[in-house]
């Protein structure tokens, strides 16, 4: 029997603005936080966050609710975690790991101690420019810059090509690479005919790196791209359905890409991201790690566990800010890097407890 009992509650989240992807706009996000709570105190439990992204998630299925609720109840007939099969679905695996490693670190939300959960360090970030229309978006940029970052994530490929070019001359106009960074992120959105042209184009605003320029499961041509592109190529959605470490390897392998992006909740956790990690590094290829749009609590335990790799390179750990709602928060950013606070976040005694609460 396990010396803990699982239960889960579901939240929706509503966005201040649609979300706009390559994919389309996201109005709203509905979240599961997976709770296990000590047998023999209730008071201590863990807590972990449970989000598909739809569209992307391979786990983002009708049927989730109900395969939470069917490992919840093979968790409190006693199977251990371990022996439960999630291979096909990652974000409940991440949701279920981190719900464990809170509780086996007392239960209080403070899953990894370190310099930045002491308040000593921070973690440098990239500031997300949400798809919009130009003006929009131009002024995400502006004031993303005017606040502190230094690293600026836009994502391209939903807007007319020419009026993308546009943005990103206006913004290297006043800010140039040794000032601002920018990085690019297509969703898969270029077709492999125009991919090497755009991407060629794109190079002359003096671009980090680009993320996922075709759609995943081309790897042949995804190979093509990374050896010709005058962009360093980061590798994003292409990482979702590789499970093994041997599928990932042979995945590096083949595509020899520049950089990978590691979102715990497509990938299965931290577990997996390790190993990605270590393929990586074997390959001497970087990486960083990148939110995906969970909520407070998903995002605390993102960024706690980031601050343990002692980063040096910018993350992709956007705020909760996105949300008309959220859950109280540990976290928040000052002049473009992520700070911890543990007086940020609310006591809670019990799940019904946990509760959104608008942004000031």
């Amino acid at each position: 029997m396990n010396t803990y009992r699982s239960e889960f509650k579901k939240f929706t989240l509503k966005f201040i603005k649609p979300m706009g992807t390559s994919r389309g706009k996201l109005q709203d996000r509905q979240v599961y936080i997976l709770c296990l709570i000590d047998r023999r105190n209730p008071q201590r439990f863990g807590l972990g966050e449970c989000s598909p992204l739809p569209g992307l998630s391979p786990d983002a299925r009708p049927d989730f609710e109900e395969k939470l609720r069917d490992i919840c109840d093979l968790l409190n007939a006693g199977t251990a975690h371990d022996e439960i099969d999630l291979r096909d679905w990652p974000a409940i695996r991440f949701g279920l790991e981190s719900a464990l490693i809170d509780l086996n670190s007392g239960g209080h939300r403070l899953l990894f101690l370190t310099n930045f959960t002491r308040g000593l360090q921070t973690i440098p970030i990239n500031g997300l420019v949400v798809m919009a229309d130009y003006e929009t978006m131009l002024q995400q940029a502006f004031a993303k810059i005017a606040g502190g970052f230094t690293c600026i994530k836009i994502k391209v490929g939903a807007m007319d090509f020419e009026t993308e070019c546009r943005l990103l001359r206006e913004i290297r106009k006043y800010h140039p690479p040794e000032k601002i960074t920018l990085r690019l992120d297509a969703n898969g959105a270029f077709t492999t005919g125009e991919a090497q042209e755009k991407l060629q184009r794109l190079s002359g605003f003096r671009v980090h790196s680009l993320e996922q320029p075709i759609k995943a499961g081309q790897w042949d041509e995804m190979a093509k791209v990374c050896a010709t592109s005058p962009i360093p190529i980061a590798l994003d959605e292409e990482l979702i359905d590789c499970h093994t470490p041997a599928e990932k390897a042979k995945l590096l392998r083949a595509i020899q890409p520049h950089f990978l992006i590691l979102k715990p909740t497509l990938l299965g956790g931290f577990a997996a991201c390790r190993e990605w990690m270590a393929l990586a590094e074997e390959s001497k290829i970087g990486y960083w790690v990148t939110s995906a749009l969970e909520s407070n609590i998903g995002h605390n335990v993102i960024s706690q566990w980031t601050a343990t790799l002692n980063v040096a390179v910018p993350q992709g750990l956007g705020t909760g800010q996105l949300y008309r709602a959220n859950f109280p928060a540990s976290l928040q950013v000052n002049n473009g890097r992520l700070m911890y606070s543990a007086q940020g976040g609310a006591r809670i005694t019990r799940l019904t407890d946990l509760e959104l609460r608008e942004h000031s």
